[in-house]
């Protein structure tokens, strides 16, 4: 297999520095130039190594044969153009990430419509300034003062609570502390 000669970059650098974080684009404008230095390095070349005159050497080297040997060498060099390996597990990379992808853009879906169902709720709702607690009973049953049956000390924060126990002390119940 031949290799083809690249002309020019495939990367779309522009859109790649737009998702490059602000404490990284000094590496990325680092690497960006070592990548156009290198590029450059390489289009400086000819596509195809010159053409070796073989006769030109054959009447000045007097060494019979020497020319010959050099000769069949060079035209039976071949350097071989390493097998991608890696595109095939790249691919399935991509049509992972694309299932991935896709089923997150389901679920977020769903939660969009969720989250809309609940806030055309609250927009039926009576503006909160205007509500009286009543009302709020009724909009919120579990989030209301229930005095009756749920009986709660001021100012009615779980903190304050007869109870209540803080994440610190639930953990070290957990580990065996008291």
């Amino acid at each position: 297999m031949a290799a083809r000669r690249i002309t020019q970059s495939s990367i779309n650098w522009s859109a790649l520095a737009e998702r490059v974080p602000a404490n990284q684009k000094t590496s990325f404008g680092a690497f960006k130039t070592k990548s156009d230095i290198y590029v450059r390095a390489v289009m400086a070349n000819p596509e195809c190594p010159p053409k070796i005159d073989w006769a030109y050497y054959k009447k000045l080297v007097p060494v019979a044969g020497l020319v010959d040997g050099f000769q069949k060498q060079y035209d039976a060099l071949t350097v071989p153009y390493p097998k991608d390996t890696v595109s095939p597990q790249v691919d399935a990379q991509i049509k992972e990430s694309q299932s991935e992808i896709a089923s997150y853009k389901k679920v977020s879906e769903q939660r969009i419509q969720n989250y809309q169902k609940e806030i055309a709720h609250l927009k039926s709702l009576l503006p909160y300034d205007q509500m009286t607690m009543e009302d709020y009973r009724d909009a919120f049953p579990d989030s209301a003062l229930d005095p009756i049956n749920r009986p709660t000390f001021w100012p009615h924060t779980p903190e304050e609570q007869v109870g209540y126990k803080s994440k610190e002390q639930i953990e070290a119940e957990k580990q065996g502390h008291h």
